[in-house]
């Protein structure tokens, strides 16, 4: 009886991440924002739940100049940081 083992019968296949691939900063252009999330990170201990205003900056900086996929900052777990519609824009709604 043979007791060697075979590992080819189960075989691994890579996937992409979920939210697929972040491209390099490459011009700076959300070096700031970076800057001042990673700055708020230092000065809290690394408490991230302390910097969610700068961290939200920087990925909507990151969504608009096509660095990552745009996507509704609810979905990315910004939900309590998005101003609510005025009163004044309800009501225009309705007329």
């Amino acid at each position: 009886m043979s007791t060697a083992m075979n590992f080819s019968s189960k075989s691994f296949k890579p996937r992409a991440p979920d939210k697929g691939s972040f491209p390099l900063d490459h011009f700076g252009e959300c070096k700031d924002f970076k800057d001042k999330f990673m700055r708020c990170l230092k000065d809290n201990s690394y408490d991230n739940s302390l910097c969610r205003v700068q961290s939200k900056d920087y990925l909507e900086c990151r969504m608009e100049h096509q660095l990552m996929a745009k996507e509704p900052l609810q979905r990315l777990g910004y939900k309590d940081l998005i101003d609510p519609p005025s009163p004044s824009s309800e009501s225009d709604k309705n007329t």
